[in-house]
């Protein structure tokens, strides 16, 4: 418990307490991982003078987000910086980006304003030459399945999602000569 004189009285007390449970929150490794890659790419395509231009940031923005597909295109759409967007807090990323504001710091004000954006992830690539089947999650193998636009009618198992990637393996796996 803070003891504080009464000088300071309950307003101090609030003010300490509040400054101490505001760095609860904070991204932990590999959480938000396509805002944090996406907005450095950002940064990355910016020149000097533009790192501090919220106007062009916001134009950069948008143009990078025209050439996006699947996890990065969602996330754009998120954020408001696509013509079909139905909400617009671009000005949440832009304006911090320009005052130097760190991107997990930024990320993870956008996740306040809309938890999604931290929800996105890259798609996983697989390796079915030198992956484990049994190491994959059910969703990863009903992926694989979905990529070959084939199914797995009445499987619940994973043993049996497994038997049934392993069936068709020689089908979508041939060796390259």
């Amino acid at each position: 418990m803070v003891h504080l004189s009464s000088e300071f009285g309950t307003l101090g007390t609030i003010v300490v307490l509040g400054t101490l449970s505001i760095t609860v929150s904070s991204l932990k490794t590999g959480e938000c991982e396509v805002c944090v890659s996406f907005v450095d790419k950002l940064i990355k395509s910016l020149n000097g003078d533009e790192k501090t231009n919220v106007a062009k940031i916001e134009s950069k923005l948008k143009e990078l987000c025209i050439a996006t597909k699947k996890a990065e295109n969602r996330f754009c759409y998120y954020i408001g910086a696509l013509e079909e967007s139905a909400t617009k807090i671009i000005s949440e990323l832009s304006k911090p980006l320009s005052w130097g504001r760190p991107v997990e710091k930024i990320c993870e004000s956008l996740q306040k304003k809309d938890s999604q954006i931290c929800e996105l992830r890259y798609e996983k690539v697989i390796d079915l030459k030198t992956i484990d089947l049994k190491t994959l999650r059910v969703r990863d193998l009903k992926k694989i399945l979905s990529d070959w636009d084939e199914v797995c009618d009445g499987c619940i198992e994973k043993a049996e999602f497994i038997k049934r990637i392993e069936q068709l393996k020689p089908k979508y796996m041939r060796e390259e000569l």
